[in-house]
């Protein structure tokens, strides 16, 4: 049997005859009519171009229909046309033709965009003989670039004409060819800058290289085939050229013969639309007619015309014609001329018609391969792809193919969910299928962090260490999968390793440390691994995992620490930008990490407080702590004493002014009496001092005391004196040098000195007998001073009251002869006051800032005004005279002081009245005369 009848027959075209358009009345539409004696063809730029070969009247025409069925046409020829060639890029068409009888064809090339007299312009006329031999033209063909034309001859010559084929002047015409055997086809290749010409005959087939000098050829194969038995292939079948001979089709490179196809029949015509390979060939049923006989009339013969799909090995049309003139292609479909001067057009369906069309039969059939080549050859889009993908999977599966099915399902990723895919798998234990499918699902990036777990989980279940490797040893830019969700299953199944290496390469640094700690217990891995993080990474590390790596590995850990808290950089080379300078943690967030390490924790305090004074206050707070714990629990005396001195210098450092109440407690709670009195002075806590010492019966100590700090605090000696008195033991000795200090200073009234030593039963009289005699006289020689100043006072009043008086009841004489303020002669109008100043009135007014006050007295009469204002709002500063009382040593003296003030008296000022000569004015100035004048006595 022939191979393509085992090849699927499918109905991708469509078939209808070409009817002319309907009449304005609405009549149907009867079938379009050629005109007669059309024996050539061609179609391109929007038309299908006809040629008379049997001119009638001497009238020989090229006819163009467009898509619009208006034929139109031009005489070209005298006698018959014989061949056209349209160009698809340009608009030439060139036609070969007689004008004369005998053998004397003509070529002509005709542009269709330029008119000469309605007709196209004709723009070169040569004739078509092979040197000077009388031939018949076989074939044509034109390259698209119009630098090449081939015509064959039947007499076995080509005649090519290189240059522009439109001007005479531009091109070159010569023999390429001579043979014995006439010439059926001609075809350009184009590849690249590379032109071939495939020269076919009835006996052989040739390549030619014309870009090459000289031409060089290459005999392809020792068998032809007849007229319009050859084509050229589109770029789908890599410009095949192609053959149809009468038993085979046989596809040629321009170098050696490709694939043939057994198409068994008596072939007429070829031609390559779109991918597909056209044949029209004889109906079997009928008698055989020559090869070399295309151009006769053969009404009678039933023609097979078939289209076939090489890639896919598919018949994708075939039908029966009545004697097919030839089948072009134009406006996207095919169209076929008969002899009886209809045309027939071939509309090719959409490709989801055609898959609908030859689904269920090629599914029935399980014909999965086919369905897939087709779909793509038809550019059908992903989805439906995957659909087939699917299907063909699934009948793979039920087969028990699973290697197949899996291979099938992978190229459905995308498309089709994974988890229908996942369950098949799951069920049927086809753990390998299935680690192959998220293998490549990975590979896709579309897993998910579940996807992820299930390949780790089948790589494990298999033990593949090597895919697993594999697996998780990408470069970081090709990583398909969750890496946090692959070290969790990695670690959950034990491949700690594997674990660590994911997390180290993918700077998953907690991940490290849980699994390198909690798991693995590699400590110095771990801390060596913290020392490379950045800052903000190690820092949060090590108050996370500080506390375990201090109790494994305590002096590594105490070192990291150190340098993390001081100038930090990470090791291993891992600076950035902005690592430059060195950074540093506070040093006081890290304490609680030494917890049952106090060796180490007073190593890292130290060499923080060494090597970074501004530390945290915690730290020193935390190193005195430890020091004094040391200090107390110290047995060797040497040893305690240099605690002793490092506790004491550590206080004494001036960083505990701020934390004064918890540094004072700290060495209250470990009894360190050296540094609880150095707090106490530092916090001038002068009483606690001493009470410390009197705690402890240290007499010296508190005389000491008192000496030292009783000039900031006078109450020292008056408690000392106490203290010794309420002893009973014999202290005459400290007794007395208080009260010599207490005499100096004049601390203590004496009656409360006689009271407080009166409890003291062995403080005889003698003790205090030189200081109350010394107080007496004391007080004796204040009494005489205080008389007589008193008695001075007391002449300096009646002196004062004697001149009011008199200012009262004598007359004035006013004897100035000059001015108080210019100090010239006194002349009237003047102005006299009872002070004894005069002015010259004019002065007076200059100088004066009150009508009724002198300008010479009125500076020091303010004065005094000033004082009596201050003491009239001093009368009301109750609390400043309750403070002073309190605080000062000797009450008595500052009641007197505010005595004196008239804090205790109400004084009423008499001011001057409104300027005004009453009776009472002269009183009124008399007693601010008066007044004034007592100020100045005193």
């Amino acid at each position: 049997m022939a191979a393509y009848l085992q090849w699927r027959r499918f109905v991708f075209f469509d078939r209808e005859t070409v009817r002319e358009p309907s009449g304005p009345d609405g009549t149907g539409a009867k079938p379009f009519a050629l005109p007669p004696g059309i024996a050539v063809c061609d179609s391109g730029r929007g038309s299908l171009v006809f040629g008379d070969i049997l001119c009638t009247a001497g009238l020989c025409q090229i006819w163009f229909l467009p898509r619009s069925l208006q034929l139109s046409s031009f005489q070209a020829y005298k006698l018959r046309v014989t061949h056209l060639y349209q160009l698809k890029q340009h608009s030439i068409l060139v036609s070969i033709g007689e004008d004369e009888e005998g053998i004397n064809p003509l070529v002509k090339v005709w542009n269709l965009e330029k008119r000469d007299g309605g007709n196209p312009l004709c723009t070169r006329i040569f004739p078509a003989i092979p040197g000077n031999k009388p031939t018949v033209v076989s074939c044509l063909t034109v390259h698209e670039n119009l630098n090449f034309m081939a015509i064959g001859f039947a007499d076995g010559s080509v005649v090519l004409t290189k240059g522009d084929i439109t001007r005479d002047r531009h091109s070159k015409t010569q023999v390429l060819h001579e043979g014995s055997f006439p010439v059926t086809g001609l075809a350009f290749r184009q590849s690249g800058k590379t032109t071939h010409l495939f020269v076919v005959t009835t006996e052989n087939i040739q390549s030619y290289m014309l870009s090459v000098k000289d031409y060089p050829h290459l005999e392809l194969d020792t068998h032809g085939c007849g007229l319009r038995c050859s084509s050229l292939s589109d770029p789908s079948q890599d410009l095949q050229f192609i053959v149809a001979g009468n038993e085979c089709v046989y596809l040629y490179q321009p170098d050696e013969r490709g694939p043939c196809f057994a198409f068994e029949g008596q072939k007429l015509i070829v031609h390559w639309y779109r991918g597909y390979l056209i044949i029209v060939s004889k109906d079997r049923k009928t008698s055989p007619k020559s090869e070399f006989a295309g151009n006769e009339a053969q009404n009678s013969d039933k023609q097979v015309l078939n289209i076939y799909d090489l890639c896919n090995k598919f018949i994708a049309y075939s039908s029966i014609f009545d004697d097919i003139v030839d089948v072009l292609a134009e406006w996207g479909s095919l169209y076929v001329l008969t002899r009886d001067g209809k045309i027939y057009v071939l509309q090719e369906k959409d490709t989801q018609t055609k898959l609908e069309a030859c689904e269920f039969m090629l599914f029935r059939k399980n014909l999965f391969e086919m369905a897939i080549n087709l779909a793509k050859s038809h550019h059908l889009d992903s989805d439906g792809l995957s659909e087939i993908f699917r299907q063909y999977g699934d009948h793979l599966y039920n087969k028990g193919n699973h290697d197949g099915a899996i291979q099938q399902y992978i190229r459905t990723i995308g498309k089709l969910e994974p988890s229908y895919v996942i369950r098949k798998f799951l069920d049927a234990q086809r753990i390998h299928n299935l680690t192959a499918y998220l293998q490549m699902l990975h590979l896709q990036s579309l897993a998910n962090a579940d996807h992820t777990t299930l390949l780790l989980n089948c790589y494990t279940k298999l033990k593949d260490s090597s895919k697993l490797e594999e697996f998780i040893k990408t470069s970081e830019s090709e990583v398909h999968f969750d890496v946090e969700t692959a070290i969790k299953v990695l670690r959950q199944a034990g491949y700690y390793s594997h674990a660590v290496y994911l997390a180290e390469k993918h700077e998953h640094h907690e991940w490290y440390l849980k699994i390198q700690l909690e798991d693995i217990k590699n400590y110095q891995e771990a801390l060596h691994y913290i020392g490379k993080l950045p800052f903000e990474q190690a820092e949060s590390n090590m108050k996370r995992y500080g506390k375990i790596l201090m109790h494994h590995v305590p002096n590594e850990t105490t070192e990291l620490l150190k340098i993390l808290c001081t100038d930090y950089r990470p090791s291993g080379g891992n600076e950035g930008p902005g690592m430059l300078e060195g950074k540093k943690a506070n040093s006081e967030e890290f304490i609680p990490v030494f917890a049952n390490n106090s060796r180490e924790l007073k190593a890292f305090l130290e060499h923080m407080t060494e090597v970074q004074v501004d530390s945290p206050q915690g730290v020193y707070d935390t190193l005195l702590e430890l020091r004094l714990q040391n200090w107390a629990h110290e047995q060797d005396e040497q040893i305690k004493e240099k605690l002793h001195s490092e506790a004491l210098t550590l206080l004494k450092s001036g960083r505990f002014k701020t934390v004064f109440d918890k540094a004072l407690v700290l060495c209250q709670m470990h009894n360190f009496k050296d540094g609880v009195l150095y707090l106490y002075e530092q916090g001038k806590l002068f009483q606690q001092i001493m009470h410390y010492h009197m705690q402890n019966e240290q007499y010296k100590k508190v005389i000491e005391v008192c000496e030292l700090y009783g000039d900031q605090e006078a109450c020292l000696w008056e408690q000392a004196l106490g203290y010794f008195a309420r002893k009973e033991e014999n202290c005459k000795e400290y007794i007395a040098a208080v009260l010599k200090h207490i005499e100096n200073k004049n601390l203590m009234p004496p009656l409360l000195v006689v009271q407080t030593l009166a409890h003291n039963s062995t403080a005889t009289l003698s003790v205090i007998k030189d200081y109350l005699v010394n107080k007496l006289q004391k007080q004796s020689r204040q009494i005489e001073q205080d008389e007589q100043r008193i008695q001075k006072y007391r002449e300096e009043t009646t002196r004062i009251r004697l001149e009011i008086e008199e200012l009262k009841t004598s007359p004035k004489i006013f004897q100035k002869t000059k001015c108080s303020i210019c100090t010239s002669a006194l002349e009237l109008p003047s102005v006299h006051f009872l002070c004894g100043h005069s002015f010259h009135q004019h002065c007076f007014e200059s100088y004066s800032e009150s009508d009724s006050e002198c300008p010479t007295c009125m500076p020091e009469n303010r004065k005094v005004m000033d004082m009596i204002r201050a003491q009239e709002q001093k009368t009301d500063l109750h609390d400043q005279f309750q403070h002073q009382l309190k605080c000062s040593n000797d009450g008595f003296s500052v009641v007197a002081d505010y005595f004196g003030r008239g804090v205790f008296n109400k004084l009423t000022l008499i001011t001057d009245l409104p300027s005004g000569k009453t009776a009472t004015t002269i009183e009124a100035g008399l007693q601010r005369e008066r007044l004034i004048h007592t100020k100045r006595s005193t």
